[in-house]
């Protein structure tokens, strides 16, 4: 018997796949269009145990996520453009003090208030270095409702195993749309929980690496006493300015991520072994770009698809292995060009890269992408 399609959206997906990872607590502030995730939570959480609080901005929401997750609970807020913005501060505080959470940014026409309703792609770069200073941190950008659903999950479990927040990346479109979707069972489902510690409360350092790259982390309230700080901080979690401890834990925070590409990253690459020309986008473009590689592959073209799911860190060394057998790429995005430019890093100066950049608050129809396909072959 073949199991039921549900029809949700995806802003309706991402509270319900955020409960079925764990989480019990969500911040937030309504902000279009991410808003029905919000609401949604705000129904569901206390059927579940957990707690909602609209805050009084998306800054508070940022910090209550935080201290909900110190205090040992999964946790999630959702924004879009400004608000994202907002979030930047506290969560370079999430970075540089480990702490597990999920932001999700239905992204939506920018920069400032923009355009509030319409769609776009254009916190890419944001997501990565939105925050300043040199930070570890995952992106993922979800194409279908049914990714929207697993990619949350995926990114309570990497911010659970990590010690790191992780950002998914929705647009207007995908936030909104729906389409039938057949969920796996919750026992088909793998749920990751952070690393506690095994010492005694009184030999504990919250930032002991001598466990691993990712230090246990313990919760207030359980009888661990530890100090968080937003600056650079030694093992106990208390401040210090000695260059070589400070620059060592940056870069053991970058390592913990860049050790572990191969669990973290992920991608999806349909018909590339002979093909001469490779169109590489993400998220919700990448449904148009599906139908124009099927368009110009009945007109006689060889050409496949590289989609990057995890955007941060970036699939780098799978693109770049492309570069000896096509003859050009193609990089349709909503916005101006942001992952272009990471697709010109990993298949150097020989191969002509094209961009389909739109912006408008119009998705890039797949009409749009097989002229450029056209053009270039």
């Amino acid at each position: 018997m073949s199991k039921e399609k549900i029809f949700w959206t995806g802003n309706e997906m991402v509270p319900r796949a955020a409960i079925m990872a764990g989480c019990r607590f969500f911040a937030g502030y309504p902000i279009t269009p991410s808003s029905e995730i919000a609401a949604i939570a705000a129904e569901l959480l206390p059927k579940y145990g957990g707690t909602f609080i609209q805050m009084e901005d998306e800054i508070a929401a940022m910090g209550a996520i935080i201290g909900a997750s110190l205090a040992g609970a999964k946790t999630i807020t959702a924004t879009s453009g400004p608000g994202f913005s907002l979030k930047m501060e506290n969560l370079g505080f999430a970075c540089i003090t480990e702490v597990p959470c999920v932001i999700v940014n239905v992204m939506r026409g920018g920069p400032s208030t923009g355009l509030p309703t319409a769609p776009a792609q254009a916190d890419l770069m944001q997501a990565k270095w939105g925050t300043h200073g040199d930070h570890p941190i995952i992106v993922s950008a979800p194409s279908t409702l049914l990714e929207v659903y697993m990619e949350v999950i995926r990114a309570f479990n990497m911010s659970e195993k990590y010690r790191v927040p992780v950002i998914v990346l929705i647009d207007e479109i995908l936030g909104h749309m729906s389409e039938g979707v057949v969920l796996p069972e919750p026992e088909e489902i793998e749920i990751v929980d952070r690393q506690k510690p095994t010492v005694p409360p009184e030999e504990y350092c919250t930032y002991d690496t001598s466990f691993g790259d990712v230090p246990p982390m313990a919760a207030y309230f359980e009888g661990y006493r530890f100090h968080t700080t937003g600056l650079n901080h030694d093992k106990t979690g208390f401040p210090t300015t000695n260059p070589a401890v400070c620059h060592a834990d940056e870069v053991r925070m970058e390592r913990k991520i860049t050790a572990n590409i191969a669990d973290i990253e992920s991608f999806e690459e349909i018909d590339t072994n002979d093909a001469d020309i490779l169109l590489v986008t993400f998220g919700s473009t990448a449904r148009s770009a599906r139908v124009a590689m099927l368009e110009a592959q009945q007109a006689g073209v060889k050409i496949g698809l590289f989609r990057p799911i995890t955007v941060w860190p970036f699939p780098l060394e799978h693109l770049r292995k492309y570069r000896h057998s096509i003859k050009a790429a193609i990089v349709p995005e909503m916005n101006l060009g942001q992952m272009i430019g990471e697709v010109e890093k990993a298949l150097g100066p020989d191969i002509p890269i094209y961009g389909v950049q739109k912006t408008g608050g119009v998705p890039i129809e797949p009409e749009e992408i097989t002229q450029k396909i056209m053009e270039v072959k």
